[in-house]
């Protein structure tokens, strides 16, 4: 197949979206990639990127095709034009960089903004190919739970926006199945949507690791990492205060790997709280270096608010935490908790609560390293069978392969539908 991807997000930025091109060039799909240029999470365009862009115009044998986006920069206006700026440059000068192409398919990788599917609903018209949207982040409810849009009469347009997307979709997507309620709140048409979740990383499928020299300083204590995005949804206040819940315990710390918006905010409140002899953050690194940072871990801690939506949401972390050959600390609710129960891979406990989280922390601390060490095996089971990547791409294929023949055939009786 003739496979267009677009993504706002797209490498050497770190997305899953990388893998999936990479997969479908394998399998011997002619792929072309519509993004922007790079600049996720820092906020300015890669410095790699400026001194050589023809560097990174493929990507996998697959061509890559830049918008001159808009950094996201600081600050929510910055993000704001970095959104629109996407749908601005990928309407107007995307079916120029595309003239004169033909494409069977178009796959729209949606984390946030939701907006970036517009570009590919215009290309999905004129090119007169099936529309695939894979749900990463569910709109408007993400804006209302983390505050980003307070105003009922916003959230109600955007609504009606994600309505209008979803309308002009072949194929929708759900990254969990606690999103379908979500999705079909707004979509008239719930046989378009399709259960996809998230898979494991390659870089977390290479054996085990050695631990990362960053590690050594903590050695002889029980170490909770967390790893990924330091924003509002990750509730770091309540991990803190499980943190001064536990500050009597000098055998337990906690070690925070990754970056965001939420991170000054984070260095602030440790030493506020004087908890910097037993919260550390040890910056961001990149993806290929966190199965050495897993593996200088004894437990990895993911945590979401607790609201509605994240009870609907399968952190991406959790795939690659339940192959780390480490037990998983879940302070979640819905779909991302039960996961962590039924995979037996760790102990949960409610969004939000700190006191239960430090009682588990200290449970699992308590525990005898065999059975940290089963908790972790069933993790890896679990993860080999639901979130195998190739099992699961296989699956959208055979998906994309069913859309484009079904466009065919409504092409043959008076052209594609919406």
């Amino acid at each position: 197949m003739r496979l267009l991807v677009v993504s706002q997000y797209f490498w050497p930025e770190s997305f899953r979206v990388n893998e999936l091109v990479e997969h479908l060039v394998r399998r011997g799909h002619e792929v072309t990639v519509l993004t922007g240029r790079p600049n996720y999470p820092d906020g300015e365009v890669f410095a790699d990127y400026r001194a050589d862009p023809a560097h990174f115009a493929r990507y996998a044998g697959a061509e890559v095709l830049r918008l001159p986006l808009r950094p996201r920069g600081q600050g929510r206006l910055g993000l704001l034009l970095n959104y629109w700026s996407f749908v601005f440059w990928g309407c107007v000068l995307g079916p120029w960089l595309l003239r004169g192409r033909r494409f069977d398919a178009i796959f729209c990788f949606e984390t946030s903004p939701i907006t970036s599917a517009i570009p590919a609903i215009l290309l999905r018209r004129l090119k007169r190919a099936p529309l695939a949207l894979w749900v990463l982040d569910l709109w408007p409810d993400t804006l209302s739970a983390v505050g980003i849009v307070r105003s009922q009469r916003m959230l109600n347009l955007t609504g009606a926006l994600v309505k209008f997307i979803y309308a002009h979709c072949d194929l929708i997507l759900a990254q969990s199945r606690g999103f379908f309620e979500g999705i079909e709140r707004w979509s008239e048409a719930p046989e378009k949507t399709r259960y996809f979740p998230q898979w494991v990383e390659a870089v977390f499928e290479q054996g085990p690791a050695a631990p990362a020299p960053e590690m050594a300083p903590f050695d002889g204590r029980f170490k909770v990492m967390f790893a990924g995005n330091i924003g509002d949804a990750q509730d770091f206040p309540a991990i803190l205060g499980a943190a001064a819940l536990l500050r009597h315990r000098a055998d337990i710390c906690w070690l925070i790997v990754g970056d965001g918006r939420a991170a000054p905010s984070v260095r602030a409140e440790i030493d506020r709280s004087g908890l910097d002899a037993s919260v550390f953050m040890l910056g961001r690194h990149p993806l290929d270096r966190m199965p050495a940072f897993f593996a200088g871990a004894d437990a990895l801690l993911v945590s979401l608010r607790p609201e509605p939506i994240f009870a609907m949401t399968v952190p991406g972390k959790l795939q690659s935490y339940l192959v780390a050959g480490r037990p998983v600390l879940a302070m979640l609710d819905g779909e991302g908790a039960a996961i962590v129960r039924d995979s037996a891979a760790g102990l949960a406990c409610a969004a939000g609560d700190s006191s239960a989280l430090a009682r588990l922390v200290e449970r699992l601390a308590a525990m005898p390293q065999s059975e940290r060490e089963a908790l972790a095996a069933s993790g890896r089971s679990y993860a080999a069978k639901h979130f195998d990547r190739d099992q699961l791409l296989a699956q959208l294929e055979r998906w994309l392969t069913e859309a484009v023949a079904s466009t065919r055939g409504a092409l043959g009786r008076g052209g594609l539908r919406n």
